[in-house]
């Protein structure tokens, strides 16, 4: 199915969740913005890895809770370092505890939210892992970074910024405040495809998967916390 304006093919979206009213209304919620497509539903983790597998989707909405299989773990087969051939994974979930989030982010997923952030944070998540980048509810991602700083002072000092450019360090600083790609180009004044050029490098140079890595690495060595 080609996007409904015309521009590319539609993002393809597998719904994982045990609760059949969820899963009806992220699909009603979906299938009503222009250039997606929900191609499959599972009803608990077995499924959902059986179904992506075959389906292959550009994003997988997977739920924390389900039977046979949590999305944890669901997550870790997905997207997790030895996966082969990595889906785009974001959690979406009733229970905002900080296990689940690093759980969730350690295993590789590109986005973590919260099932009350509402319709317009939903269609925005499945974008944004569409496209490389990643979402994380707002109320999580500042709980997060603030635990996160204060594990980096608890902890006595910085990380080095190691063999990262200065503009480098000022796209991974961009990236932890939350900038979307094109909001990184109006503020540096470049072009998207050095945008995703310097974030390829980062993620190289570093040893990270994805721009909430990136963001972690960020307020964890300081990069952000002491501008």
């Amino acid at each position: 199915m080609t996007n409904a304006s015309g521009s590319g093919p539609a993002v393809r979206v597998l719904i994982a969740d045990d609760q059949d009213m969820v899963r009806t209304g992220f699909r009603l919620i979906l299938q009503t913005q222009p250039g997606i497509d929900v191609v499959g539903e599972a009803a608990d983790g077995v499924e959902c890895v059986d179904l992506a597998r075959r389906l292959r989707p550009d994003v997988c909405l997977v739920d924390i809770r389900m039977p046979k299989l949590d999305g944890l773990e669901v997550t870790r087969l997905l997207a997790g370092p030895k996966a082969v051939d990595p889906l785009r994974v974001v959690v979406v979930t009733t229970f905002d505890q900080d296990d689940y989030v690093y759980g969730a982010l350690n295993n590789g997923a590109c986005g973590f939210l919260l099932k009350d952030a509402g319709p317009g944070l939903l269609v925005e998540a499945v974008r944004a892992a569409a496209r490389g980048d990643a979402l994380i509810s707002p109320a999580v991602t500042v709980r997060l970074l603030k635990r996160i700083g204060e594990q980096r002072h608890t902890a006595g000092g910085e990380v080095s910024s190691g063999p990262l450019t200065e503009r480098e360090l000022e796209v991974t600083r961009l990236v932890a405040d939350g900038r979307t790609n094109q909001e990184i180009c109006a503020e540096l004044v470049v072009a998207l495809s050095t945008v995703k050029s310097h974030l390829a490098s980062i993620q190289a140079k570093l040893g990270l998967r994805n721009r909430v890595e990136i963001a972690a690495w960020a307020w964890r060595s300081g990069a952000v916390g002491d501008r």
